[in-house]
């Protein structure tokens, strides 16, 4: 079979299972997650000897250390996955909930209930804890999902994937409704990415160029997040220490993520008596600090900044960092240079919060906190299926609910239309 043909297959599988999983009830779906969790703590030393070939082929093949770090599993990171999935399980579940009801004049009574998408695919690199994220967080909503990782992570995803199934074989949620593609060809994804009729939605998961290019292939509507440039303006009436604390935790405690700052914007009146103190403990974790010229005449020996620097996603310790007159001007660095990802403030003034709040159009805006909190787990999400920087259907921070639409529900009392 060519892969076009199997990956309809697999398609056309999900499809049926995601009819049955829609029946599933939720104890079911709850008892297949902790058995899952389960599974994998108990197969510990398969995943990491798995994931050990590919990091091993990775370092072989030149990967950035943003994608080493996102592909290595760790008896910390295997402990997480299971956590999640005891996380999801312990969720509410959308399915079936009603969120709203109201009655017609003509006696009619309208609501919206909570169901499942559908089939949902997932492309996605390095990261094998998306396979278990993706797979709890769909099947937790009724949703099938296919999964596609990347090639640097074929023997770690497939891996995983045959702990989650080995637990579906068992249970009553149908074995298809968790599949991983195991071609590493793209032509697998341009197979895929063409099935509109069996698959629901598209959720890309990695860098800018992979999501841009699924976006370029698609006949399936696609969740976009195309890059994190996260920004943490640090007021005028800022707590100094605070400050300094919740930059370098957005800098230094993991670089390689989205939802890491990545310009830092500081208002004039304290940037002579900040920058200092930021700079400094900065420079002991390895950052390489880019700034603006009002910048550079207080931090002497930094890199000057260049127009691309405030649209950079570095994904590593290096920092831009600009001097501006007023929130105003820090707001509108952040609409023209930002991603619609995640800022933060730091302000002990409630007004500039609160304007931060209203102005910011960002899918996760922060105040006195790092913008690392821009995560589902983190949100009381559970594990996250990804973050939407597109504002149809899902903004920011995907949980379970955003992995499920509704539908309208009537009920009447022989009403007929005149």
């Amino acid at each position: 079979m060519d892969i076009k043909n199997a990956i309809t297959q697999i398609a056309k599988g999900a499809v049926v299972a995601a009819r049955k999983l829609s029946r599933v009830p939720t104890t079911s779906k709850n008892d297949v997650l902790l058995q899952m969790a389960d599974g994998l703590l108990r197969r510990r030393d398969f995943l990491l000897a798995e994931n050990n070939k590919d990091v091993v082929q990775a370092k072989k093949s030149g990967l950035t250390t943003a994608m080493l770090d996102r592909l290595t599993l760790k008896d910390a990171t295997i402990a997480a996955m299971a956590q999640g999935l005891r996380e999801v399980a312990a969720l509410p579940d959308p399915v079936g909930k009603v969120t709203s009801m109201w009655r017609r004049p003509n006696g009619l009574l309208v609501g919206r209930m909570r169901i499942p998408l559908g089939v949902i695919g997932i492309i996605y690199e390095s990261r094998p804890n998306v396979t278990v994220d993706a797979a709890a967080l769909c099947l937790k909503a009724g949703n099938a999902v296919i999964l596609r990782g990347g090639s640097e992570a074929i023997n770690s995803n497939l891996a995983i994937a045959s702990i989650l199934q080995e637990v579906l074989r068992k249970s009553p949620v149908p074995a298809q409704a968790v599949q991983i593609i195991p071609m590493v060809e793209r032509e697998a994804v341009s197979a895929m990415l063409q099935l509109d009729e069996y698959i629901d939605l598209i959720i890309p998961r990695g860098g800018e160029e992979l999501i841009r290019a699924v976006v370029a292939q698609s006949k399936i509507p696609v969740i976009k997040h195309y890059k994190g440039v996260c920004h943490i303006f640090v007021d005028a009436q800022a707590n100094m220490e605070m400050a300094v604390d919740i930059c370098f935790n957005a800098k230094v405690q993991r670089p390689g993520v989205c939802n890491a700052m990545e310009t830092l914007l500081v208002h004039n009146d304290i940037a002579s008596e900040f920058l200092p103190q930021v700079a400094e403990k900065l420079k002991k974790a390895g950052v390489l600090l880019k700034g603006c010229e009002k910048t550079r005449t207080i931090l002497k020996n930094i890199e000057a900044a260049t127009e691309d620097d405030w649209y950079a996603e570095y994904l590593d310790l290096i920092l831009a960092v600009k001097v501006v007159e007023n929130i105003d001007e820090a707001i509108a660095h952040i609409e023209k240079y930002g991603s619609l990802h995640t800022e933060s403030i730091i302000t002990k003034d409630y007004a500039n919060a609160q304007k931060f709040l209203n102005e910011v159009n960002s899918s996760t805006v922060l105040v006195n906190a790092s913008t690392r909190f821009s995560d589902g787990f983190e949100l009381g999400l559970g594990a996250e299926i990804g973050i939407s920087t597109t504002k149809l259907h899902a903004f920011g921070p995907m949980g379970l609910e955003e992995l499920t639409t509704t539908k309208f529900i009537i009920y009447g009392n022989g009403q007929v239309r005149t």
